[in-house]
């Protein structure tokens, strides 16, 4: 499964304006939970696993965090995904002494433990590419956010 099947319009927020992680979280997880995608438990599930394995990855100028959890929570698989109007503090996943400011939420809901580390490491190829990273930022839609990606060459 790529990337770029999992995203769907109304799983997409642009712009957020947020102050914490908690807020992304339950917003991500009101799209997700309203359009089937996941059980009500999920929400907890995210915030519990922040707390002991953290998900902000240090990419330099545009820091990205994928916020999971375990698949019992997950009806069926998606990606929920939000840019933050300003940047919102995340434990570094690399540190988790360190906090590093995000600005891109990708919150994973997956049904497989091996699907994960697939698209795991789809992810990493995208947030490789700095160019594509601030195209989804500048994004002003889910659709646009999905476009960016599709256009990638990697197994998106």
């Amino acid at each position: 499964m790529k990337v770029s099947e999992l995203i769907n319009e109304e799983l997409v927020v642009t712009n957020l304006e947020v102050d914490n992680q908690e807020k992304v979280f339950k917003i991500l997880f009101e799209k997700l939970f309203k359009n089937g995608y996941v059980k009500e438990s999920f929400l907890q599930g995210i915030v519990n696993r922040e707390k002991s394995f953290p998900t902000g990855l240090l990419l330099g100028e545009n820091n990205v965090a994928i916020p999971h959890t375990d698949a019992e929570h997950v009806l069926k698989p998606s990606i929920a995904v939000a840019t933050l109007a300003k940047p919102v503090m995340f434990k570094n996943m690399a540190n988790p002494e360190e906090e590093i400011p995000v600005k891109i939420v990708f919150m994973l809901a997956l049904n497989s433990p091996h699907s994960q580390v697939e698209m795991l490491q789809q992810l990493v190829s995208l947030f490789q590419n700095e160019n594509i990273l601030k195209q989804i930022l500048d994004a002003k839609g889910g659709d646009e956010v999905i476009e960016v990606i599709k256009k990638c060459n990697i197994n998106n």
